[in-house]
Parts: structure tokens; C-alpha cells; sequence
């Protein structure tokens, strides 16, 4: 356990080339997750009236969607970041443990031990959303002790699995999972095995813990863990030290939400990392960013400040999302080595959905339009321009390569979709684009729910791809003036000619 480092190792103050390299290794790393799963559901909707019943909104639901919480969500981020992960937890036997089953199922790179408790009601957190706002959150759960004879199960479960990983991790949230003794009997376990342990802590009484290699509570957390003030940076630190001499933590890794974290080793050796968050939209899990960068990073060999340095970037990127998310290996990459200019309007599908719920927690309307646009010509440069004249933000779906090819022939596109991408982001008019492999942008429409849809006068509302969606919806479809002359298929005719 890298708890004790030399004052001059050059982990401890890693430049961003270092972070880059460690961040790369995380890919072959393999991490154990014990703890309280959830199902974390979002309702959207609007809200255009209160109710006659009582001075409450009345939100007309417009889309559900949901996703693995608490430990669920450790899990989803450590595959975020290439890494694999088994999954020990327990579910009650009810529509919600099913949901959540298969959507930990439907993930890659997880071996999930997802054990059933009859009669036991699976924590469940809907929370309801209108313009940006949340609105209302209902919790059903059942937070009592897990059944004594299942709780054996668990723990065998979990020491036979830690033998194929190098660090376990305990996401406690204090729903019943890892009560009367699970923690303390895995982590022994671990420490038996040669395993690091990463907790994640709930409640005042961290003798629970004893004897785990880190632990990752937030300044409040702390504060009353140990009873002392976490304020400052030297209050943290001081509370910190306190816990390790208690309990015997290799470390403390403290959350102090936008001042940054403070990293307290056994031994002496403190390290005040900077927040690296550039918007706050949304704090709920980070945390489980936090230890899930943590872990993947000592299981793929990186020192603790190294690896504390990553978790402190990602949880920078998670803040900057809407709802219960993760950061991506490709998101902490561009904090290391950001685009300049133009290109940071290029991103992923799931970056561009995730920017679209910050656009709509400001009230903007989104529009959306698609194409190859291989050489760009007035006409598209016609067509953008009224695209982005019907809305408060336009995204651009582009046809990859392979989809170019099959559409038009083995001899387009001209340009690369790299290419072709770099130019259509240095439009003003433009403000995103991302790249679709499908033949239609019919699966990006539905990922990014746009309130507009343009497509040129050449098409008639009844053919343009995904606009009974978005008028299903809500939304409605924009058929731009086409600019007479112009055409990528005649230009290339006459530079061949």
C-alpha cells in the first residue's frame, strides 16, 4: 500500500504528461465493489400551471430515464474509465432490484453478484425535474441489517472474488448491506489476501473500518466522524491524522467540495489538491466518481497521490453534469491535454447529451441538423445559418466515414470525418458536432431530444429521419431555404473534370 512515500518521489507532485500515462494503465485494471446499490430514476417534464388540489406545481411528464446508484454508480464510473469491476450487492425482490439487475448486467466489463433478499424493498430515488429544476425527490427503500445468513453469503462471495483483483472497495450508504460486521469481515479478508481497501464512509462510527488502507469521506463527514472542525485545509488535515491514529487508515482522501480535496498519509505527508471544476451544475456523485478513479487507479499500480490527483480531475468533470453521472477516460484526457479553439465543439454522443441538459437547465431551445458535409459550400454554410437562427443552440450530427461511404459510394467522403468536423466547428453558427456511424441520425435524435429539427426545403416534413420523434415529443421540424447552385457532388464533378 503506497501510504508511505519519500518526500522527493515524483508522485507526489505529477505533471500532467505522468497523470496521462497512469490514466492509460487504468484500462488494465480490475476493482471489487461491495456495498448498497440504488436505482436512481429521473421523471422530466414540464410545469405550466399549479394545481387547483393545492399550491403544488403540476409537472406534465414528458421522459423517464434511469440509471445504478450509490455503489451501482462506483461501478458504472470505474468502467468509465476502461477499467472492469465485480459487483457483490443485495436487491429486494421487486421491480426496481430488476431494473437494476439489468441495467448492471447490460454493462461491459462487469461481473455482477447481485443477490436477492425476499421481501426487501430495493432503495429507489426518483427525483422530478422540470426546466433544469428539481422539483421534488421520493425515496422508497428498506435501510435494516441484510439477512444474517445472506450477509455470510456476501462476504464469501466477496473473498473468493478479491482474488482476481487488487483493491476492494466498500461503498457504504448505509443501507444495510455492509452492517453488523460485513465491513470489518472484508476488509480482514482483503488485508489476509494482499488486497488494498478503499471505503467510501457513512455515519459517525469509522471503527467499522479499522484497519483500511484509504478512506474517502467529505468535510462534513469527517467532521463529525472525528468531532473536530474541518474549516480550513489545516482542520481537515488535523481531523484526518486523528483517524488514522484511531483506526489505523493507511490514508484519508478528503472531499471539501469546491475548495478540493486534502490527501492525509499515515506517517505524516499531506497534499492539498486544488478544485478542477470549471461549472458546478450538480454535485450528487461525486463522491462515487471520486472513489471509483481512487481505486482503478492504485489497482492499476499508480501511487496514492497519482492516483488521488485523477479523482480529483474527474470529480471536477462529474460536477460539471446534470443527475447521477460519470467521467469518461476521453473527458479527463482533455483536462490533461484540452482542445484549443474550435475543436472543444467536437465531443461524443454522450458529451453531447450531457451539454444538452446544461443547455436546458438554462431554459435554451436546442436545434439539430445532420449531414456528410463534405466540402463545405455556400449552400451548407446557407442551411446553418437558419438552422441556428431557429434556436439557442445547434448541434450537428455528422456522418462518419464508414456511414459516407455507404451512402455515397466508395470514393467519398473527400474529407476525413475529422476533417470535416474541424471545419463545421470553426463555424460561429455551429455549437457542437458529433460524429454518428448509423446510416440515419435517427439514434442521435432520440439520445439528444432536440426541440428543433432542420433539414433543407429539398425534403418534405413526412421524409425527414426522426421527425415524428421530435414532434412526438414536443418539438417540431424547421425545412430550411436551399441556396440554388450549390451541390458537394457537382463541385467534386467538375474539379474531376
Amino acid at each position: 500500500m503506497p501510504d508511505h512515500l519519500p518526500d522527493d518521489d515524483r508522485s507526489l507532485d505529477p505533471d500532467r504528461a505522468a497523470l496521462a500515462t497512469g490514466l492509460a494503465a487504468i484500462k488494465r485494471a480490475s476493482v471489487l465493489v461491495v456495498g448498497d446499490a440504488m436505482l436512481d430514476r429521473y421523471v422530466y417534464g414540464t410545469v405550466t400551471r399549479v394545481s387547483p388540489e393545492a399550491p403544488i406545481p403540476v409537472i406534465a411528464v414528458e421522459r423517464e430515464r434511469a440509471m445504478p446508484g450509490g455503489a451501482g454508480n462506483v461501478v458504472r464510473n470505474i468502467t468509465a474509465l476502461g477499467a472492469s469491476a465485480a459487483f457483490v450487492t443485495v436487491v429486494g425482490d421487486d421491480q426496481a432490484g430488476s431494473d437494476l439487475t439489468a441495467l448492471i448486467g447490460g454493462q461491459p466489463k462487469v461481473e455482477p453478484w447481485l443477490l436477492v433478499q425476499g421481501g426487501r424493498q430495493t432503495t429507489l430515488k426518483t427525483r422530478y425535474i422540470a426546466a433544469g429544476q428539481q422539483l421534488l425527490r421520493a425515496d422508497r427503500e428498506t435501510t435494516e441489517p441484510i439477512h444474517p445468513k445472506l450477509s455470510e453469503r456476501l462476504i464469501r462471495i466477496a473473498g473468493e472474488t478479491m482474488a482476481a483483483t487488487r483493491v476492494v472497495v466498500l461503498s457504504d450508504y448505509q443501507k444495510g448491506v455492509l452492517a453488523n460486521g460485513a465491513a470489518a469481515a472484508i476488509i480482514a479478508a482483503a488485508r489476509r489476501a494482499g488486497r488494498i481497501t478503499v471505503v467510501d464512509p457513512k455515519g459517525p462510527d469509522y471503527a467499522r473500518y479499522a484497519g483500511a488502507d484509504v478512506i474517502t469521506p467529505n468535510r462534513r463527514e469527517l467532521a463529525e466522524a472525528s468531532g473536530l472542525p474541518t474549516a480550513t485545509q489545516d482542520e481537515v488535515a488535523e481531523a484526518a491524522s486523528a483517524m488514522i491514529e484511531a483506526h489505523g487508515f493507511g490514508a484519508v482522501l478528503c472531499t471539501r467540495s469546491e475548495d478540493g480535496m486534502t490527501l492525509v498519509r499515515r506517517g505524516g505527508g499531506v497534499v492539498h489538491l486544488a478544485a478542477e471544476a470549471r461549472e458546478v451544475y450538480d454535485v450528487s456523485g461525486a463522491g462515487d466518481t471520486v472513489v471509483a478513479t481512487l481505486a482503478a487507479g492504485l489497482a492499476a499500480g499508480l501511487a496514492l497521490p497519482v492516483a488521488a490527483r485523477l479523482a480529483n480531475i474527474a470529480a471536477g468533470v462529474v460536477v460539471g453534469k446534470i443527475g447521477t453521472a460519470v467521467a469518461r477516460e476521453s473527458e479527463i484526457l482533455a483536462v490533461l491535454s484540452p482542445a484549443t479553439g474550435s475543436l472543444r465543439k467536437v465531443v461524443t454522443r454522450e458529451e453531447a447529451a450531457e451539454q444538452v441538459e446544461r443547455w436546458r437547465r438554462r431554459g435554451w431551445r436546442i436545434g439539430f441538423t445532420n449531414g456528410c458535409f463534405d466540402l463545405l459550400h455556400p449552400g451548407h454554410v446557407h442551411l446553418l445559418a437558419q438552422a441556428r437562427a431557429e434556436c439557442d443552440r445547434l448541434i450537428v450530427g455528422l456522418n462518419s466515414d464508414a456511414s459516407v461511404r455507404r451512402l455515397k459510394g466508395p470514393t467519398r467522403p473527400v474529407q476525413t470525418e475529422a476533417a470535416r468536423a474541424a471545419v463545421l466547428a470553426s463555424l460561429a453558427d455551429v455549437d457542437l458536432v458529433t460524429v454518428f456511424e448509423e446510416d440515419t441520425p435517427e439514434a442521435l435524435i432520440a439520445a439528444l431530444r432536440p426541440d428543433v429539427l432542420v433539414k433543407g426545403a429539398d425534403y418534405t416534413i413526412e421524409t425527414v429521419v426522426g421527425a415524428e420523434m421530435v414532434r412526438g415529443w414536443g418539438g417540431r421540424v424547421f425545412l430550411a431555404e436551399l441556396l440554388p447552385g450549390n451541390s458537394t457532388t457537382a463541385t467534386i464533378a467538375r474539379l474531376r473534370g
